[in-house]
């Protein structure tokens, strides 16, 4: 009898076993990394992002209920209609489970509706307007590394409290800019300060004179680089041969990554105040992940986007494993269900709307003579803790939030 039960109970659990691989669609887990490979965001994403995913799913294992991870990537090129095509065919014709990355605003926002609409999972990293967690958010959307709404409150606030209190914006004309314009011209506004003014440029331009000379001529004491990656460099490298900050008047990088301080050097850069999710050399921890992904890129710093990559992948791939299926629906509540913690993040949550609350971090760009070696180019001026760094949920446009 004890023989019939115990053999009854292990063919039972290997059904069960079965059942659960069973769960995972076409035999394979595959994950699409589409963002920037070539053009003025390929640094801070770009093939750093799909080796941050490669990362995180060799960590795991490899496989994930008995089925293998496979990473694959795509370039948008920064065209909404590129990255919705490439989108389309992954899920439609490759069979792609989720997508990850995606910087440019304008694209992420047309990857959610897609995502949303075929009910894939989207795993945010390289995006930052806040409407993706806003009126555009989705039940399997997840806004992972940072938005708009956290660098407006960040930069923006402490640069009005030193004093910084009128302000003219340099702003990208795209999704990306006008969100990051909005929500830093509303954190000027709730200090105090004024915003006396704004320009808009086209993505990836090379030459911002009139743009400078406008935002020169405001007399504003803040001007606020609501751009990015190399249209962020250009302007700020530009800025130094007009003699902007020699004549009194401050730049405000919004969105400044390590890898455009490098670009710029230390003695363009220093002294910007900057805020980022990730710093890789925070701790011990982010030291170690760190020094594992320069190893294998070429000695180049992560950007807050890489490690934004890795950590979502990885707690993508633990929900498939403790939701035993990858049907997206179950895998974004089992998501939202469990806390994230990694090397980045301690004690993180997901709500409702998509948003991972983890803390930010204040930072300012050292001088030449500080720097101890390659990639020593931040101090820490505070940490700002998750609940002060993005939008509170109350206030929140999403229709997937409960309104008490």
């Amino acid at each position: 009898m004890k023989k019939t039960l115990a053999l009854a109970t292990g063919l039972a659990a290997a059904l069960g076993l079965g059942q659960a691989a069973a769960q995972v669609s076409d035999d394979v887990v595959k994950i699409g990394v589409l963002n920037d490979q070539s053009g003025l965001y390929a640094d801070i994403t770009g093939q750093g992002s799909v080796l941050a995913a490669r990362m995180a799913a060799e960590d795991f294992g490899g496989s994930v209920l008995g089925k293998k991870i496979e990473i694959v990537f795509g370039d948008h090129q920064n065209k909404p209609d590129v990255g919705s095509n490439i989108a389309r065919q992954w899920l439609d014709v490759d069979k792609v489970d989720a997508i990850a990355d995606v910087p440019t605003s304008s694209v992420a926002l047309a990857i959610q509706e897609i995502t949303k609409t075929k009910n894939r999972v989207f795993l945010i990293s390289g995006a930052a307007s806040s409407d993706l967690t806003g009126k555009a958010c989705s039940p399997t959307g997840f806004h992972w590394t940072y938005d708009t709404y956290m660098l407006a409150n960040g930069t923006g606030g402490a640069l009005v409290k030193a004093g910084g209190d009128s302000w003219f914006f340099l702003t990208s004309d795209y999704a990306f800019g006008h969100a990051l314009e909005r929500d830093t011209g509303a954190a000027v506004t709730a200090a105090k300060g004024k915003v006396v003014g704004q320009v808009r440029h086209p993505l990836n331009t090379s030459d911002f004179s009139s743009f400078l000379l406008q935002a020169q001529a405001s007399k504003a004491k803040i001007i606020g680089l609501a751009n990015a990656g190399g249209d962020t460099i250009n302007s700020i490298k530009q800025a130094a041969e007009f003699g902007i900050v020699a004549g009194g008047q401050r730049l405000a990088g919004l969105l400044v990554f390590i890898t455009d301080v490098h670009s710029l050097g230390l003695k363009t850069a220093q002294g910007l105040v900057v805020t980022e999710s990730f710093y890789w050399d925070l701790n011990d921890e982010t030291r170690a992940w760190s020094k594992n992904f320069m190893a294998k890129h070429g000695g180049k710093a992560p950007t807050m986007v890489h490690a934004g990559v890795y950590s979502a992948v990885k707690h993508y791939l633990t929900a498939i494993k403790e939701a035993g299926t990858d049907e997206a629906g179950k895998v974004a509540e089992k998501m939202r269900q469990m806390p994230v913690n990694d090397f980045m993040t301690k004690n993180g949550q997901i709500r409702q709307d998509g948003r991972v609350m983890r803390d930010a971090y204040l930072l300012q760009v050292k001088k030449p003579e500080e720097s101890k070696g390659p990639w020593d180019y931040y101090k820490v001026l505070s940490t700002i803790p998750a609940k002060d760094a993005f939008r509170p949920i109350e206030q929140s446009e999403c229709p997937l939030v409960k309104k008490s």
